[in-house]
């Protein structure tokens, strides 16, 4: 059988949308999906070398690797109203050029923390470090991301979503784009194909079983979170929505390559449309 790298990170919606191929629900055809679970930054870092053949990415990532992968349309998280936050210590305020710990320096959460907080000190960890590094004053405040802004102490007060920034340089009512999956273009264009019907059958089939598949997975110990934690970060993040990009969350994310190129972090325009694969070539391919 033809091995199948695919990368994820360990928060729950990722778990989630691949673990229908992992339990058997989904026919993986002659290929076999052999999955390992990265936090996200280490994903980008990775998906820079194109160490994986399909990977969980930061989608402002993207413009980086737009030559060696293309985008998939399946197994997308978009905030609605939500995202990642900027926490700091309660009844702390923040000076112009604080220090601030993120998860990772290809994240979408840095390229807008950056573009919003441009004289702050940035150093960045592991996601799961964060909260307790600003809870312990190594740094004055943390952008928390994934399980995490469900479930932070009380000692810690939101200082600003990440949402609003978005809101602020988009200037439209457009979901906040977060991440997706991308496909290393040396595949075959044909597997390619088939493999991003296979994931997207598996994010489809999860959430049509939200609720089984959901307690296999806790009672596995898969999951960081309890049961209760698990519906609310799920409905968030891993939701009907998160099957196929739709036409509004493909503008978004035109727009957010859009910000990144006006603003300095890009080297050239990006268009979603020019870098998903074209499904149209297996219907050309066998008529």
């Amino acid at each position: 059988m033809r091995k199948v790298s695919v990368a994820h990170s360990p928060d729950a919606d990722d778990i989630f949308m691949f673990y229908a191929i992992k339990f058997g629900w989904v026919d993986s055809y002659d290929s076999r999906f052999e999955n390992v679970s990265l936090d996200i930054e280490t994903l980008n870092e990775e998906a820079l070398k194109g160490v994986y053949d399909i990977t969980a990415i930061s989608f402002a990532l993207y413009p980086f690797i737009r030559d060696d992968y293309a985008l998939l349309k399946t197994a997308v998280s978009f905030g609605e109203g939500y995202g990642p936050k900027l926490v700091k210590r309660k009844n702390e305020k923040l000076k112009r050029n604080f220090k601030v710990a993120l998860s990772g320096k290809y994240t979408t959460n840095a390229l807008l923390f950056k573009i919003a907080y441009p004289n702050a000190r940035i150093v960045y960890k592991n996601f799961l470090e964060i909260e307790d590094a600003v809870l312990k004053g190594e740094v004055d405040a943390g952008v928390l991301i994934h399980e995490s802004i469900l479930n932070y102490s009380d000692k810690l007060e939101c200082e600003r979503e990440i949402w609003d920034i978005w809101r602020e340089l988009c200037g439209e009512d457009l979901p906040l784009p977060l991440g997706g999956m991308a496909i290393r273009r040396s595949l075959p264009l044909l597997k390619a194909i088939e493999y991003e019907e296979i994931l997207t059958k598996a994010v489809d089939i999860a959430n049509k079983h939200k609720k089984l598949l959901s307690k296999m997975l806790l009672e596995r110990g898969l999951i960081r979170v309890n049961e209760e934690e698990l519906d609310k970060y799920l409905a968030l993040y891993a939701n009907e929505n998160s099957i196929s990009m739709n036409e509004r969350q493909i503008k978004a994310l035109d727009r957010l390559f859009e910000i990144g190129y006006e603003k300095g972090f890009y080297d050239a325009p990006v268009k979603t449309i020019d870098y998903l694969l074209p499904k149209e070539y297996k219907d050309f391919r066998f008529s």
